[in-house]
C-alpha cells in the first residue's frame, strides 16, 4: 500500500502554517507579552494571545504537570489513531481531511510539550458577542477536516459497486 501522500502533504502544510502563526503572533508581534491587548484586523476579528492549558471549550484543563503529560499522551494517541485511519483509507479526499485533523492535532501537542499550553490568538466577534471562544490555526484545521469527514459521510451516497477513489 503506498503512502497517503495528499493527506501527508496536508497535514505538513497545516502543521507548518500553524506554528509559523504562533510563532508570529508570540515573536514579531509580541502578543504574549503585551498583557491582553489585543490586535484588530477587521471590524469583527482581533489576534488576542490566550494560553490555554485544556481542550475544546475548557475541557479537561491541564492544571498540574502530571495532567499535562496526561493530556499530551491522550491527544498523541488520538493523532496515531488519525494517521492509522489515513493509510488505511482510501479515499484521497478524505485522507485530505484526515491531514487536517492530523496537522492540527500535531500542532497543538507540540505547543503543550514545549509550553505547557495550546497557543491561542484568533478571537472571531460580531461587537461584544463572540460566537466562539478563542482559537487557532490547528483548532480550526481540525474543525474543519471532522466537518468534511462528516459531510461525506452524511451527504455523499457512494452506488453499489461503484469504484473508490484510491491513492493506489
Amino acid at each position: 500500500m503506498k503512502p497517503p501522500m495528499l493527506g501527508l502533504a496536508v497535514a505538513g502544510g497545516t502543521f507548518a502554517l500553524d506554528q509559523l502563526v504562533k510563532y508570529v503572533v508570540t515573536g514579531p508581534l509580541q502578543l504574549d507579552l503585551l498583557a491582553g491587548t489585543p490586535l484588530d484586523l477587521l471590524p469583527i476579528f482581533r489576534l488576542r494571545f490566550v494560553p490555554n492549558s485544556g481542550i475544546s471549550l475548557g475541557f479537561l484543563r491541564a492544571n498540574s504537570e502530571t495532567a499535562r503529560w496526561l493530556l499530551v499522551a491522550m491527544t498523541a494517541a488520538i493523532a496515531a489513531g488519525v494517521m492509522s485511519w489515513m493509510w488505511r483509507e482510501g479515499r484521497r479526499w478524505d485522507q485530505a481531511a484526515l491531514g487536517l485533523v492530523l496537522g492540527g492535532a500535531l500542532g497543538n501537542i507540540l505547543d503543550r510539550v514545549r509550553l505547557g499550553y495550546v497557543i491561542d490568538y484568533a478571537d472571531l466577534h460580531f461587537g461584544e458577542w463572540s460566537p466562539f471562544l478563542v482559537f487557532n490555526l490547528a483548532d480550526a484545521a481540525i474543525s474543519a477536516g471532522v466537518i468534511a469527514l462528516l459531510a461525506r459521510a452524511f451527504l455523499v451516497r457512494e452506488r453499489p459497486g461503484s469504484r473508490v477513489e484510491t491513492n493506489q
